[in-house]
């Protein structure tokens, strides 16, 4: 939802991680990835300087505004405004959404980590939050010390009404259980950029949402 070029959609949550996709291999297993099926896309980078940041959202930008995917960046609402991305996405530790929204505008898509924590949930609901994020549902090497969370935790926030993102340790075998449950959206960082053929993997994720 940027000026009125993007919606949510249910389906792959494409998430980048500097270590499974090194600068020769970013966009072209993110173009894997959106050729797959993938329906959003996180730039994700906790490691690299501001002008390696901003160039790799950049390259980002160009790929999914071809794709008419939106991208969204990782805890920095200011490089997101500063590139033009779809929105960002913000952990309980990286700024109040609210300023967020000031700063990106009313049609940004804004998501919020929720954890296992519907009182968190509710707290970025008022805030004006665009879709909510839980987990971590299953081990996960990306997110080794988030809270857990159990896959009921879907179906009770199916009451704010808003998108859901399920995150962590997410596989093609346990995926299916968190759609059960509710997730709209499944965000999947390992499970697709760590495997031989991103392209085939998201398509498999996606035909997850198709039956």
């Amino acid at each position: 939802m940027t000026p009125s070029k993007y919606s949510l959609r249910p389906g792959l949550y494409a998430i980048t991680d500097p270590d499974l996709l090194p600068d020769k291999r970013l966009v072209p297993a993110v173009e894997a990835a959106l050729r797959g099926g993938a329906v959003m896309v996180q730039y994700r980078d906790k490691t690299s300087g501001p002008s390696d940041r901003l160039r790799r959202a950049s390259d980002l930008l160009s790929v999914c505004r071809n794709a008419h995917v939106p991208l969204l960046i990782n805890d920095d609402p200011e490089l997101a405004k500063r590139i033009g991305a779809a929105g960002a996405h913000l952990g309980q530790e990286d700024g109040e959404l609210r300023a967020a929204r000031d700063l990106l505008g009313p049609d940004a898509i804004i998501g919020q980590t929720c954890h296992a924590s519907l009182d968190l949930a509710e707290a970025a609901v008022k805030s004006g939050a665009d879709y909510l994020a839980f987990g971590r549902f299953f081990p996960s090497m990306t997110k080794p010390g988030a809270p857990a969370a159990t896959p009921e935790i879907l179906q009770q926030a199916q009451q704010y009404r808003l998108p859901l993102s399920a995150i962590g340790g997410i596989t093609l075998e346990n995926a299916p259980l968190l759609i059960a449950q509710g997730a709209d959206l499944l965000a999947v960082i390992g499970g697709l950029f760590g495997t031989d053929d991103v392209e085939a993997r998201a398509r498999a994720f996606t035909e997850l949402f198709n039956t």
